[in-house]
């Protein structure tokens, strides 16, 4: 998907801002390339309850949990939203631990440039978290595991607040080849409100490739408006704000094989993606006509729940 239509674009990258992340990209591909698994399930139920309470700022609910499979592979596909705070990932994982418990394993695939940074890199893995591989996709749910996957990754998490009610995977279809690669179910997952936890003005492409961002597989460096700093970037984020947020699970959906799983047409991987995205946006399009306004019924519920009497 091309980023911007104009075909002069911005001055190339310095010289010395690649240098200085050349050291970074490599050691982000030896990450990428590192298919190890490290779930922790105590680790994983030591810090649930952490996560319960950072995410009752936003007054959760989650509906249609009946939709997934409580046992065996499962690709769970989700919108993802707030650049980087992500409210509805924790309110997501929570519920899937809460339908298949802790002793069966579930995975998400997360960005590359997380597992690079010392301590944070580890943590993740025990959490269940991979770097987006296809191979350590397919053998996860090879081994029964649930794998939920963001498509649309920073373009999407960085989407201007006027687009926040779209589902936007940027082009990338590889989860429909994963599910047509293994023949499992895919269960889409859509989350309303939290992308009103934060105010997007602009996903700054431009300024990414200028800061040869590019290198790191990053495409974005938002431009966001909120408190306490007003116009900001990345650099100095402002305050998600306590919006409201539902994720519902969807009916899962199931493709006909296609003759050759190993090699699926792409024709046909894109209809499949297609339809994945169709079912959540006319859900998500749905949630938004029901619960309209999620930043103010959150900072009603807060307050009630905040305030004595």
């Amino acid at each position: 998907m091309a980023l911007a239509s104009d075909t002069s674009g911005p001055a190339p990258p310095d010289r010395h801002v690649l240098a200085l992340l050349g050291p970074l990209a490599r050691r982000i591909d030896v990450m990428r390339r590192d298919g190890s698994v490290g779930r922790d399930p105590a680790f994983i139920e030591r810090y649930r309850g952490l996560v319960r309470a950072l995410t009752w700022y936003f007054s959760p609910e989650v509906r249609g949990l009946d939709n997934l499979p409580e046992d065996g592979p499962v690709l769970i596909v989700g919108n993802h939203n707030a650049v980087f705070y992500m409210p509805d990932v924790w309110i997501t994982a929570n519920a899937i631990v809460d339908r298949r418990g802790l002793s069966r394993p579930a995975y998400a695939m997360a960005y590359d440039l997380l597992f690079a940074i010392p301590g944070v890199g580890p943590a993740l893995r025990r959490f269940g978290a991979l770097p987006g591989r296809q191979a350590s996709a397919e053998q996860v749910l090879a081994e029964g595991a649930a794998l939920v996957v963001y498509p649309g990754g920073d373009w999407e998490a960085c989407r201007p607040w006027r687009e926040r009610n779209t589902i936007d995977f940027g082009g990338h279809t590889g989860f429909a080849r994963v599910a047509l690669r293994t023949g499992v179910p895919v269960v889409p997952v859509v989350a309303h409100g939290s992308h009103d936890t934060v105010i997007v003005a602009s996903r700054g492409e431009r300024i990414a490739r200028m800061l040869g961002l590019g290198g790191l597989r990053i495409r974005v460096f938002p431009i966001m408006v909120g408190p306490p700093f007003g116009l900001t970037t990345v650099l100095a984020p402002p305050l998600p704000l306590p919006s409201a947020i539902t994720v519902e699970f969807l009916p899962a959906l199931r493709f006909d094989p296609p003759p050759d799983p190993d090699a699926p047409d792409p024709d046909y991987v894109d209809a499949c993606a297609a339809r994945v995205v169709s079912a959540m946006q006319e859900a998500l399009d749905r949630l938004h006509a029901e619960r309209a306004h999620p930043v103010g019924r959150g900072l009603v519920a807060l307050a009630r729940r905040v305030l004595p009497g």
